[in-house]
């Protein structure tokens, strides 16, 4: 089985052949969805999808930091209060984005440690999203981790040293289309680092491997992320599925 550690499933662009697709990723392979939260106008959406495949999709809480805006201590309010009334599988997609938009950077950075800190208390991992901003996310899991931090860096494509870094902050890689892209670094990153620090993402409906690069992603394409994952680690597909799923299971508390 693979697991698509990062999916956002819910969105409008899925409104049209949601079911269909989620079949053609259940012929892929593809056994469990996890769904990271954008802001609190996702949230409604992402918990009917949660509900219609309760045994397949699970839903995280938090607010993405592309939508941390002057009113972000309201958005925070709303995610804290679904946290309150049922259990998630993980605080995200939180984080910091230097790519976007530098106006907010002092409340991205604010907005991350309160919901990191909310991971801690609840003790459940947070999916960390870091566009151009990577070695300042490190630093403030860095201040962070007391012991009862894990997750997953989404999204990675850094260096050899960062990945290190990471690995060493007790967290996961979740590595997704980019390490199929012709232009990437990530694979010979990739070569240094064991399996076991690995999970699979697509990052649905964006970022689609090669050769569906510049369309809509979706679930059942990881397992073109697998089979180069395969290829630059020089073993069977058999295996990235086997170690990335135990992974998956290890991060969000499930058994496989």
């Amino acid at each position: 089985m693979l697991v698509d550690t990062h999916a956002h499933l819910y969105v409008a662009q899925f409104d049209e052949d949601r079911e269909a697709m989620l079949d053609r990723a259940r012929a892929a392979g593809v056994g469990r969805f996890y769904l990271p939260n954008i802001d609190s106008s996702s949230i409604e959406s992402m918990l009917a999808l949660e509900a219609a495949h309760p045994e397949e999709c699970f839903a995280m809480m938090g607010l993405h930091p592309c939508s941390v805006k002057d009113n972000f201590r309201e958005e925070l309010a709303i995610a804290e209060k679904w946290l309150g009334e049922r259990s998630f599988c993980a605080v995200g997609e939180i984080g910091t984005d230097l790519y976007w938009d530098k106006t907010h950077w002092a409340e991205q950075q604010e907005a991350f440690r309160i919901q990191v800190n909310w991971a801690k208390d609840l003790g459940v991992p947070i999916v960390i999203h870091c566009r151009e901003s990577i070695d300042e996310t490190i630093a403030m899991v860095s201040d962070e981790q007391d012991g009862r931090l894990r997750g997953i860096f989404h999204c990675f494509g850094g260096s050899p040293e960062q990945a290190q870094a990471i690995i060493d902050l007790g967290f996961y890689l979740g590595i997704g289309g980019v390490l199929t892209f012709k232009k990437s670094n990530l694979r010979e990153t990739l070569q240094s680092v064991a399996l076991e620090h690995l999970v699979l993402e697509t990052d649905s409906p964006y970022l689609a491997p090669s050769p569906n690069r510049g369309k809509r992603n979706e679930s059942a394409y990881i397992r073109l992320v697998a089979e180069k994952l395969a290829e630059v680690k020089q073993t069977s597909l058999a295996e990235i599925e086997a170690i990335t799923t135990q992974n998956a299971g290890h991060i969000f508390g499930v058994s496989n």
